[in-house]
């Protein structure tokens, strides 16, 4: 099993009262919304990096949209 640790995360209550209105919404506990919420961020970052990543493994040569349609097939 994983080594899970916890962390404490300090708001004001007008946010706070915000994120359970918007965790109730979403039908989440306060908690998982705001998991999902930072693994959100962290996978939105990744994803950036890997971009600006290989952005610069191509010496910043791209490819149409058209081009990669037609490489994929569609």
């Amino acid at each position: 099993m994983a080594n899970i640790k916890s962390t404490t995360i300090r708001f004001d209550n007008d946010v706070l009262k915000l994120i359970h209105k918007q965790a109730n919404l979403d039908g989440q506990s306060t908690t998982e919304y705001m998991r999902n919420a930072v693994l959100e961020k962290l996978e939105d970052s990744l994803d950036y990096q890997d971009a600006v990543d290989n952005i610069r493994a191509s010496n910043g040569r791209t490819v149409s949209r058209k081009n990669v349609k037609k490489q994929l097939g569609l």
